[in-house]
């Protein structure tokens, strides 16, 4: 579903592919993030994703109000916070969108799926 975003001088309407790209990249340049994962939920198993495809590790919903929630599937690296990691996921992935879109984002949900020692 694309975003619409309405101002002034017009309506905007950026595709679901490039919002999650957006959050993808964003997610993947943090520190300790090892890659994106996609579950596949009609067997459990857990498919670790290089930088070609971060955008299966990323879902998006969009309001009726046109907010944004986003749900990430990750892998982090052994020996690190994953509060501190998943903090620092949630300010980069809010502001990048925030700021490269000018869509809102509402709630931003990190499932850690994987650790890799």
């Amino acid at each position: 579903m694309d975003t619409k975003i309405t101002n002034e001088l017009g309506t905007i309407y950026i595709a679901e592919d490039v919002l999650q790209k957006v959050a993808g990249y964003a997610t993947i340049e943090c520190y300790g993030i090892v890659a994106m994962s996609s579950k596949r939920a009609k067997d459990g198993l857990v498919e670790w994703l290089g930088r070609e495809n971060l955008t299966r590790g990323v879902h998006l919903r969009t309001s009726d109000d046109g907010l944004i929630d986003v749900d990430l599937y990750i892998v982090v690296e052994y020996g690190i916070s994953i509060y501190t990691a998943c903090t620092a996921i949630v300010e980069t992935v809010k502001y990048k969108l925030e700021s490269m879109t000018g869509a809102t984002v509402r709630r931003i949900n990190i499932s850690v799926e994987g650790i890799r020692i």
